[in-house]
């Protein structure tokens, strides 16, 4: 992700076009606590694509997200829209060095406003260059969602392909769909 000159920790982003602003800020430790309640509910929109359960705490398990703290090639950020906090989402890199999500949540009475995709362009342009960015056919949201960002950051200079679903993940799932571009143009 850092595009020339730029920090990785200088995260502050906006967005207008007339509009409420859309911010993205980097979280730091002292904001963990806020990633984790979004995260919660992160998981239970996914448990339906997953199988996530909650555990005897009613808590669901997110054993990376402590990694997203510490790891210097993994952050953690906010997205605002105006004053209100609407979401979260978690990067990091491949071992190839191109941008990933790893999360992206917005809360659901902001779904469908554009907020989503205005923080998401954002993370294109202050990072500009290849990201590879999955998804589960299954969740046809986000299928829609990221197939609309893709085309926004990059035209039609972006392709797909299917890739088997890592471990942790249970066995037996359909593959991932992958999203490559590169938005060094976006």
């Amino acid at each position: 992700m850092g595009g020339q000159g730029t920090d990785w920790h200088d995260c502050r982003m906006n967005l207008t076009h007339g509009l409420t602003p859309v911010t993205v800020r980097e979280a730091d430790h002292g904001l963990r606590p806020v990633v984790e309640r979004l995260a919660q509910l992160e998981r239970h929109d996914l448990s339906e694509f997953r199988g996530y359960v909650p555990g005897p705490d009613g808590a669901f398990a997110f054993d990376q997200l402590p990694s997203f703290f510490t790891d210097p090639d993994r952050r953690a950020y906010l997205i605002h829209h105006g004053p209100t906090l609407a979401g979260f989402t978690l990067t990091y890199r491949l071992p190839d060095h191109t941008a990933s999500i790893y999360s992206f949540f917005i809360a659901r009475a902001l779904r469908r406003q554009g907020i989503g995709q205005r923080a998401a362009e954002e993370l294109f342009r202050v990072w500009p260059g290849p990201w590879s960015i999955c998804f589960q056919e299954v969740n046809k949201g986000a299928a829609r969602f990221w197939r609309r960002v893709a085309s926004a950051a990059a035209g039609s200079a972006w392709r797909e392909e299917q890739r088997p679903v890592p471990p942790p993940f249970p066995g037996g799932m359909p593959p991932d769909t992958w999203l490559l571009l590169d938005t060094t143009k976006a």
